[in-house]
C-alpha cells in the first residue's frame, strides 16, 4: 500500500476516534484509539517504536519513541495540546529522519475540528 493512501486511511481513522471520544483527553487515550481503529480497518500498526539514535557511529538510546508507525511506512505523532508548535514539527521531521521514513503525520486531537489539528509532513520537503 502507497504512503497516500496509508495517511489518507489515519486521518480517517482519526476522525472517527475525533468524533467519538472528542478534545480534552490525555495522548495516550488517543494513541491507543487510533491503533485500534486503524487495527479494525486492517493495517498493520506498531504503538511506540523505539528509536535509536546514533551518534559518531555509536548507538545511543535516549528513549525517543515513535507513537505509531502505520504499515511500517508512515510515522503518526499524536498530541493533545492547545497549539501545534515549530517544536512540534521538528520533532516529527527529526523521527522521519532518524527511521529513514518519508512520510509523516503530525495529529493534535485538542481542537474543535481535527482537520485544524493535522499537519502531513514530508522528510526533505
Amino acid at each position: 500500500m502507497i504512503e497516500n493512501k496509508i495517511t489518507g486511511a489515519v486521518i480517517g481513522a482519526a476522525v472517527e476516534v475525533h468524533k467519538l471520544l472528542g478534545p480534552g483527553l490525555l495522548e495516550s487515550a488517543y494513541e491507543v484509539a487510533l491503533k485500534k481503529e486503524l487495527e479494525l480497518r486492517g493495517f498493520g500498526v506498531r504503538q511506540q517504536v523505539g528509536l535509536p539514535v546514533v551518534y559518531k557511529n555509536e548507538k545511543v538510546d535516549l528513549g525517543y519513541r515513535i507513537d505509531l508507525l502505520v504499515e511500517d511506512k508512515v510515522v503518526v505523532e499524536v498530541k493533545s495540546v492547545d497549539a501545534l508548535h515549530d517544536v512540534h514539527l521538528a520533532q516529527i521531521l527529526t523521527y522521519l529522519r532518524l527511521s529513514h521514513r518519508r512520510l509523516g503525520l503530525l495529529i493534535n486531537f485538542n481542537v474543535k475540528m481535527l482537520k485544524d489539528g493535522i499537519r502531513r509532513v514530508i522528510q526533505g520537503y
